[in-house]
């Protein structure tokens, strides 16, 4: 394939605003129908790093904790017939399991399709569970999961 049979051209950018504390680089639109977002969230003895970019059908989610290492991946879906969640690690060991859960709580909220990669240490559930907080606040504030009405709960089997 020539060069110029090439329809489209790949734009990297780099985003300075991603480097600092708490600062958000909102919806970089590279096609009508992909966004991407990245933030960062400082605690008390870590640093979150995110980067979500919403496709037409599924989101893909990235949380670095304190570095930027890409760590385990997986894919999480609604599958037929009763819309039950479905986790498989796409890289990554089967014994650490730190990020399947908040992609299968993800699906559960927004119906999407969810490819989510994570470096959260195993041990630090208390940290996972902020990163998982984070996440779907920047979720819901973009427009991606339905906030739920005040004092409801979204009720998910093996929850």
């Amino acid at each position: 394939m020539a060069s110029g049979e090439l329809n489209s051209a790949l734009h990297i950018t780099t985003d300075a605003q991603c480097n600092g504390k708490s600062k958000t680089s909102e919806d970089q639109a590279i096609d009508s129908d992909v966004q991407i977002t990245c933030f960062t969230e400082d605690l008390h003895d870590v640093t979150l790093h995110f980067q979500i970019i919403r496709l037409a059908k599924q989101i893909y989610v990235w949380i670095g904790c304190n570095t930027a290492r890409f760590g385990h991946l997986y894919a999480a879906a609604a599958t037929p017939p009763n819309n039950a969640v479905s986790v498989t690690s796409l890289i990554g060991g089967s014994s650490d399991n730190t990020g399947s859960g908040i992609a299968r709580r993800l699906v559960l909220k927004n119906g999407l399709n969810i490819v989510l990669a994570c470096n959260i240490p195993k041990d630090s559930p208390m940290v996972e569970a902020t990163a998982e907080r984070k996440l779907v606040e920047k979720l819901r504030n973009l427009g991606y999961v339905k906030a739920t009405p005040e004092g409801s709960r979204v009720i998910s089997a093996g929850s």
